[in-house]
């Protein structure tokens, strides 16, 4: 698995997840379960992860909205 966005933010996770999707790529977010541990205060970012051979069509999806 290679890591293709880091980020606190759910919504922008939430709409590369579906940027994947659509695309027909299947994506893991990791580190999603420790917003229990950590209070929901967003100190630490979720990591989207796809399979090393999506990793260069993830990349190019997710381009744009890793500028933001």
């Amino acid at each position: 698995m290679e890591e293709v966005l880091r980020t606190n933010d759910p919504v922008k996770l939430s709409y590369a997840q579906h940027l994947l999707a659509e695309a027909g790529i299947e994506g893991f977010v990791a580190d999603q379960h420790i917003s229990a541990v950590e209070g929901n205060i967003g100190a630490f970012p979720r990591r989207l992860m796809v399979k090393s051979d999506d990793k260069l069509r993830a990349d190019a999806l997710l381009a744009e909205l890793r500028r933001e």
